[in-house]
């Protein structure tokens, strides 16, 4: 991962798409949201999603595991370009989780994100702040799910 200097605001990142089949919906909800349109064809037609609609923990848990799995691959990507990697901090919160529309069986969520703001840490010198949009966009290009993400970015060491 790069370093808070290496980062610049609007920077987009795409994270990577998830398919979410009924069997998938059904599976997450059964464990973690066993709501009645989550787990059921018909009950999620009689719904005001008008079918069976993933849970919005699970949009959410698959923008959490691509973003996860992109970091990763770039980490990768660098290290083996011999670049020094920079170990993210850990994420203090979010702000603004917004489940737009409702993702149903069969939907296609691509999931990006942007960079919205960064400034130093007024504590932590050796450690920038950024908050970045993370965004999901179904098959047919509209919007999904959003959220705003803080995380702890190391600064490079001076010198």
């Amino acid at each position: 991962m790069r370093f808070f200097e290496d980062i610049e605001i609007g920077a987009r990142r795409e994270v990577g798409s998830f398919t979410f089949t009924a069997e998938d919906i059904k599976r997450f909800a059964a464990q973690f949201d066993p709501q009645r349109f989550h787990l059921d064809e018909e009950e999620g037609r009689k719904s005001l999603f008008g079918g069976l609609a993933a849970s919005g923990w699970h949009v959410a848990s698959v923008c959490m595991k691509l973003l996860v799995a992109d970091g990763k691959r770039l980490a990768q990507e660098m290290a083996a370009r011999g670049e020094e990697v920079a170990v993210w901090g850990p994420s203090p919160g979010f702000r603004e989780l917004r489940w737009i529309r409702p993702v149903l069986a069969g939907d296609t969520v691509s999931y990006a994100n942007v960079v919205e703001i960064k400034r130093l840490s007024e504590k932590r010198p050796e450690w920038g702040i950024l908050q970045g949009r993370n965004t999901g966009t179904n098959q047919r290009g509209e919007p999904v799910f959003s959220f705003l993400a803080t995380a702890f970015v190391p600064r490079r060491k001076a010198g």
